[in-house]
C-alpha cells in the first residue's frame, strides 16, 4: 500500500468572483483534481483504469461551504475513500486553509463503475486486481 498525500496547490485568480473569493462551482473541479491525484497515488489513474475498459461516472456530489477561500491562498485536500462495493465508490473530500488552518470546504462524490458504453459493471467480478487495489484504501486517513 502506497502513502498517500493531500492533494495541494494555490487558488488561482480565475476561480474568483467580484468579491475575491473562490467561486462555488470551483469546489467540484477541485474534488475532481483530488480525487484524480489520490486515484494516481494509489496506483490507479484514471488512464490505467480507462484503457482497461472501465470509467467511473459521476453519480451524486455535494459540497458544504464553511469558510470561504480566496485567491492566492494555498490549501490541501484530504480526500478518502469511505466505500467501495464494487459497483460504486464513494469518496469525503476536506479542504483546509493552509494559511489559517481552517476547515473550509466539505463534500462527498459517488461514481459508478462502467464499461466503455456506460453499461454499469461490477469491478470485483470484471476487474478483481482493480477492486483488491481500491480496497485496501477504504478509511484510509490521510495526514499531513
Amino acid at each position: 500500500m502506497n502513502k498517500i498525500y493531500p492533494y495541494e496547490r494555490k487558488i488561482y485568480y480565475y476561480e474568483t468572483d467580484k468579491m475575491g473569493i473562490v467561486h462555488h462551482s470551483n469546489y467540484i473541479r477541485i474534488f475532481e483534481e483530488a480525487r484524480m491525484d489520490l486515484m494516481n497515488q494509489t496506483g490507479l489513474s484514471y488512464e490505467k483504469i480507462e484503457s482497461a475498459g472501465v470509467m467511473m461516472p459521476i453519480l451524486d456530489v455535494e459540497c458544504h461551504y464553511r469558510k470561504p477561500l480566496t485567491y492566492n491562498e494555498t490549501f490541501a485536500v484530504y480526500p478518502e475513500i469511505t466505500m467501495c462495493n464494487g459497483v460504486k465508490i464513494g469518496i469525503d473530500y476536506r479542504i483546509i486553509s493552509r494559511k489559517t488552518g481552517d476547515l473550509c470546504i466539505t463534500g462527498k462524490s459517488l461514481q459508478c463503475f462502467t464499461d466503455m458504453n456506460l453499461k454499469p459493471i461490477r469491478l470485483k467480478h470484471t476487474h478483481p486486481d482493480m477492486y483488491e487495489i481500491i480496497s485496501e484504501y477504504i478509511g484510509y486517513k490521510i495526514t499531513g
